[in-house]
């Protein structure tokens, strides 16, 4: 799963900055609204919810921007009707992405992700044509210099967490989307800040990227992220640490 903390890595280093920009409110009111449309306004009894607006807190959003986006949601306000979509294709060298999506217009989605898709070396595919190579998890990683290898693996596994890996961009904890809430608790509880936590989709292989290839690939990412429609985007591309530094 490598390319997949990788990227969150760089995720995690520019969320200041895409606050800043408002494009990470944009995003996260979508996603408190379409929670509260589904699943009902009360965050207690809403997991997805609940952890929509756990990410809102920590980006720092203001809570009228909240309470307004779960009206909206619960028709409390009027608002604009969103539709989540998942797309799924190749970028360089036949990597496999997925892409989670909330628009108001599908059309104009799905346009203009062709022309990312098109621009830096890839393709959009058909439903179903790279789903199967990932896995949902909970994923939480943690910098080395947080707490011990060792520390740190009794804490997860004694919470519940399936696994634990240690690269060299820190350590990388897996467990399944229920048990997932417990581990990251137990973690907090012990004094110790993930890098980042949340439940994903992991791909359970990977394409290493060299050169021009890995240079399109992050430059393919960074485009996805940045479009105020993609909520979420995964992928199974490894770019070893020498090359991802150089970059």
């Amino acid at each position: 799963m490598s390319g997949h903390s990788k990227w969150h890595s760089i995720k995690h280093k520019k969320a200041r900055e895409d606050a800043r920009r408002g494009s990470l409110f944009t995003k996260l009111i979508k996603e408190i609204t379409v929670a509260a449309r589904t699943g009902g306004g009360h965050p207690e009894a809403n997991a997805r919810l609940r952890f929509a607006i756990q990410k809102a807190k920590e980006a720092n959003m203001p809570q009228d921007n909240i309470t307004r986006a779960i009206k909206k949601g619960t028709g409390e306000l009027p608002g604009v009707s969103y539709e989540e979509v998942s797309y799924e294709g190749y970028g360089p060298n036949g990597v496999a992405l997925m892409l989670e999506v909330t628009t108001d217009n599908k059309n104009r989605t799905v346009s203009d992700l062709r022309h990312l898709f098109h621009k830096y070396g890839g393709n959009l595919g058909e439903s179903g044509c790279v789903s199967w190579m990932f896995a949902k998890k909970g994923l939480i990683l943690v910098e080395k210099d947080k707490t011990s290898e060792d520390k740190l693996l009794d804490i997860a596994l004694e919470a519940g967490a399936e696994d634990m890996d240690t690269t060299e961009s820190g350590h990388e904890i897996t467990a399944t989307p229920e048990g997932f809430e417990a581990v990251r608790q137990a973690i907090l509880e012990h004094g110790i800040e993930p890098a980042s936590a949340e439940v994903t989709m992991v791909p359970q292989t990977t394409v290493e990227l060299k050169g021009k290839q890995a240079r399109q690939m992050l430059q393919l990412m960074e485009k996805l992220e940045d479009h105020e429609d993609v909520q979420n985007v995964y992928a199974n591309f490894d770019i070893p640490e020498d090359v991802l530094a150089e970059m």
